[in-house]
């Protein structure tokens, strides 16, 4: 298993090859899709946000229309390129855009009012110290906002769409069960006020591609959804529309409120 420095590099060279096709993926574009975790955060027009992972700044831009003061932060330079030429093209002067690590954030103590991570948990180790972290640096009654690919609560199918996942991008590690998400995100003392449950529907030729996929693993891949497919292997349903093959990936988004005091039993199960 790659240490955490080489799968950090793992991925700087993944979002530096589909940095451009990351920018325009209709999931992440999507305005409908940004609005609404900005209303979920419940945001006030005098708070200072700061996106954790914000590759080529959509969501950093969200917030920079309704909030005074926006940071974007990346482990990879090639989308924050993007993202500075967006805020260049827009004139958009409430925004900065930063390279940096998200297990060890550069800003101080309760330095935000807000602080976001969308579709990023599953690319890194160590979820638990990105979200420490982030609950570090939000003052305490803050927001924290959470959106990320969840996978089925029963381990073996949970770990079958991990596989092709990985398959298909080598810098993804894993994507979570609900539950889990969610312990992880209580354990950092957040109480969590809000979750909502979506879906992406990629086609899977051009998710393929999206991540230049090594043709070998693509084929991978393609048996791996074709067997779920016939045997409902992971419950991300599979199905055929006008000949090409698409599944249903899981999100959730998780909004919830830092507390000043962490509780003693953050250790207990969800129940």
């Amino acid at each position: 298993m790659p240490s955490t420095e080489d799968h950090k590099q793992t991925v700087q060279e993944a979002f530096t090859r589909q940095a451009e096709a990351y920018a325009s993926n209709a999931s992440l574009t999507d305005s409908e899709r940004i609005d609404r975790l900005v209303r979920m955060s419940g945001v006030d027009p005098n708070a200072r946000v700061l996106e954790v992972a914000t590759g080529p700044g959509h969501v950093a831009f969200g917030f920079a229309d309704v909030c005074k003061d926006v940071v974007g932060l990346d482990l990879t330079d090639a989308p924050l390129a993007i993202a500075a030429n967006r805020k260049r093209d827009r004139e958009i002067e409430n925004i900065a855009f930063l390279q940096g690590d998200a297990e060890s954030l550069p800003f101080s103590d309760d330095s935000f009012d807000t602080v976001v991570c969308r579709l990023a948990l599953h690319h890194v180790k160590d979820p638990a110290q990105v979200l420490e972290q982030m609950v570090r640096v939000c003052r305490p009654g803050g927001t924290i906002a959470v959106g990320d690919l969840v996978v089925s609560e029963h381990s073996e199918r949970g770990n079958y769409q991990n596989e092709f996942e990985r398959l298909r991008d080598s810098s993804h590690v894993r994507a979570l069960p609900l539950s889990e998400l969610l312990q992880a995100i209580a354990k950092q003392g957040v109480e969590v006020e809000n979750v909502r449950m979506g879906t992406l529907v990629p086609e899977m030729e051009a998710w393929l591609s999206d991540a230049e996929t090594p043709e070998q693993r693509a084929m991978d891949v393609r048996e791996m959804i074709r067997k779920d497919e016939e045997r409902d292997l992971s419950g991300t349903c599979p199905f055929r529309r006008d000949g090409n093959l698409h599944f249903v990936q899981r999100t959730a988004t998780v909004v919830g409120r830092v507390l000043e005091h962490v509780p003693e039993n953050t250790d207990s199960e969800v129940r």
